[in-house]
């Protein structure tokens, strides 16, 4: 509970080992779903489908210690992982009113729930829940474009939507909410940031104690301030930390040993350094770390008149998120024809506002200190 008008019912999932079909989770992940309680009553958001009766357990409970019905399912997003139990809610609750946006509530007809009783809102509707009043908020593409955000002045609370939130159960770690933020936000939002920038200016007008999302933790006090200060610079696609990415995919080692050398040089220079292995480490850390600094290195083996796939399958996803207004270096590798340089630089040049420096460092097949003084120059350059 964070107040004594809005409870927690949301679900931790704790074996869930990859959100989308795609994100590996340490920890699992968590639903959030708030119940709202004025002279009526009203829940935000449902659960996914994995945690239905739990969820529906603790709602349950706390409508039986409230001693009140159920007036309002809120839907601020429709995605699977939030709208997942608003079929078994209707079996539950048949006479609440369904409230969403134009498109969540097609959407929802998409999905196959059919409520009897629905009420459309737009940006700038309110609620009056006796007490307790919500203001909504448009967020299309954030990431979905039915979204919207509630705003309960009373509890100077926002509910954020999949805004705000992180990897993880509720409240696991709230002191790395920043390493799993970055990473939920990167791979999630990451090519909205002119969407999520157009909120961020609405949130800014509100009197906020409270963010509570629908994944992570719930935000307050400083840390909510620097949630905010943090999607300010990601959604303008701005610099985190001064620093370089080096991130390398190797075949048989020799290529990321000249990677631990640049590395190495760079930190040299007093640079801070953040190495990835493509080929070990799940892509989603590699592209938040991507996000997060201001240059980076690419590392690769030839392959396939190529690039080894798993600078391929980086580089894809930087692509489609949106990675954009950054300096890269290129160093490629190939004991015959070496063809990782070009088609690393070919997909780079794709995105927007790339600064590749030029010249690749080209070796072939291991390590040779002739290799030296060009590795300088590419250090020099990035």
């Amino acid at each position: 509970m964070y107040s004594e008008k809005i409870r927690y019912i949301g679900c931790d999932d704790a074996t869930l080992d990859l959100f989308e079909s795609q994100y590996p989770l340490s920890e699992g992940m968590c639903y959030n779903s708030y119940l709202l309680c004025g002279e009526k009553t009203a829940v935000m958001d449902s659960v996914d489908a994995r945690k239905t009766d739990e969820w529906l357990q603790k709602l349950k409970a706390e409508s039986e210690k409230l001693n009140t019905t159920i007036d309002y399912l809120i839907v601020q997003h429709m995605e699977p992982d939030h709208s997942g139990s608003i079929g078994a809610f209707l079996q539950q609750y048949p006479n609440a009113t369904i409230v969403g946006s134009k498109a969540a509530l097609q959407f929802m007809e998409q999905f196959g729930y059919k409520p009897q009783n629905t009420l459309l809102i737009k940006a700038g509707d309110t609620l009056d829940l006796g007490g307790l009043t919500l203001q909504f908020i448009a967020a299309p593409m954030v990431h979905w474009p039915e979204v919207m955000m509630s705003y309960c002045p009373e509890e100077k609370t926002l509910f954020s939507a999949d805004a705000f939130g992180s990897f993880g159960v509720h409240n696991a770690h709230p002191d790395n909410w920043t390493d799993e933020a970055r990473r939920y936000y990167t791979n999630i939002c990451g090519k909205y940031g002119v969407p999520v920038s157009m909120v961020l200016s609405k949130i800014h007008t509100l009197d906020l104690q409270t963010i509570a999302p629908l994944h992570g933790c719930v935000l307050d006090g400083e840390q909510m301030a620097e949630a905010v200060r943090l999607y300010d610079i990601w959604s303008s696609y701005r610099i985190e930390s001064e620093g370089v990415l080096v991130a390398h995919a190797s075949i048989h080692g020799n290529t990321a040993k000249v990677a631990h050398r640049v590395a190495k040089a760079l930190r040299a220079k007093g640079m801070e350094v953040k190495e990835i292995d493509l080929c070990r480490s799940d892509v989603s850390e590699a592209v938040s770390q991507a996000f997060r600094y201001g240059k980076m290195v690419l590392c690769a083996s030839s392959y396939d008149s190529g690039v080894f796939p798993p600078m391929h399958i980086f580089l894809y996803k930087l692509g489609i998120k949106g990675y954009q207004s950054r300096r890269v270096a290129l160093v490629e590798n190939g004991t015959w024809a070496p063809t990782a340089g070009k088609t690393m630089r070919s997909m780079l040049e794709t995105m927007k506002n790339i600064d590749i420096a030029d010249p690749t460092l080209s070796i072939r097949s291991a390590w040779k200190e002739e290799y030296e003084e060009q590795l300088q120059t590419l250090v020099e350059k990035i």
